[in-house]
């Protein structure tokens, strides 16, 4: 790797990289916070389940 041609990929890389608006910021900020919820949904689920199972011995 040439250390003169990686700065300068990432000086274009900032160069073209732009402030997301309000709005794009919010649906992202969306769309992580149903990720995070759907696993730990998957999770608490999965756990229950087998506490369940392991109660019923």
């Amino acid at each position: 790797m040439n250390p003169k041609q990686t700065l300068k990929n990432m000086a274009n890389t900032m160069k073209m990289a732009k402030k997301p608006d309000r709005d794009e910021y919010t649906q992202h900020l969306r769309l992580v916070l149903l990720g995070i919820a759907g696993v730990g949904a998957i999770g608490f689920t999965i756990q229950f389940v087998f506490s369940v199972i392991t109660f019923g011995r």
